[in-house]
């Protein structure tokens, strides 16, 4: 479990890659893993931002705050402020960018979560990473369609789908599998929807 939490993001960054070829991303590589690395190293040694205990609202919020949501959320928030300096970027780029972010972040967790040895960590949150880094942009693209009921959809997505990978995390640490697999197959599908469209173009 250790190994697949390790491996996962990078593997999946080159499959990712490999659907998406042909920009040079060097520079914005560059700055996602500096910044994954130190927000990285900085939760390891600060620990968690909130505190956890229990199994209610809380320990919902302490899983979207430093386990599920706001680790993703950071650079792509970062990297819409970067598209405003530089424009005319797309939503496969912005994969790129919180993909490469993650991976540090991930591998320096994976020392701390691996003494726990929990597969929710180890497995489920790189899984939930990864489909919100890629389905948030993914959703995001969708504005430029101009038809108002994808932009709906879109809209909706965006807001719900941090909401339901947290609330995927949070059923299996409930020992709630069957609603943790709901949840889990609802964050996946914009990832779905995102491969099968990259593949596509």
């Amino acid at each position: 479990m250790s190994l697949f939490c390790f491996l996962w993001t990078p593997l999946f960054y080159l499959f990712w890659s490999a659907l998406s070829p042909g920009k040079d991303r060097g520079l914005e590589g560059i700055c996602a893993l500096l910044f994954g690395s130190l927000l990285g190293l900085g939760l390891f040694f600060l620990g968690p931002l909130m505190e956890t205990g229990g199994f209610d609202r809380i320990r919902w919020i302490s899983g979207f705050v430093d386990i599920v949501a706001v680790p993703v959320l950071l650079p792509l928030l970062l990297y819409g402020l970067l598209c405003c300096v530089r424009p005319a970027r797309s939503w496969v780029d912005a994969v790129h960018f919180a993909l490469l972010w993650l991976i540090p972040d991930l591998a320096i967790h994976t020392v701390s979560w691996s003494v726990q040895n929990q597969p929710r960590l180890l497995v489920l949150v790189p899984l939930l990473r990864t489909a919100l880094a890629v389905g948030l942009p993914f959703l995001g693209g969708l504005f430029i369609s101009k038809k108002p009921l994808l932009i709906l959809a879109a809209l909706l997505g965006i807001m719900g789908l941090p909401l339901a990978g947290t609330t995927s995390f949070w059923a299996f640490f409930c020992q709630n599998p069957f609603l943790g697999s709901v949840f889990l197959g609802i964050t996946l599908i914009p990832l779905g929807a995102a491969l099968g469209r990259v593949h596509t173009t």
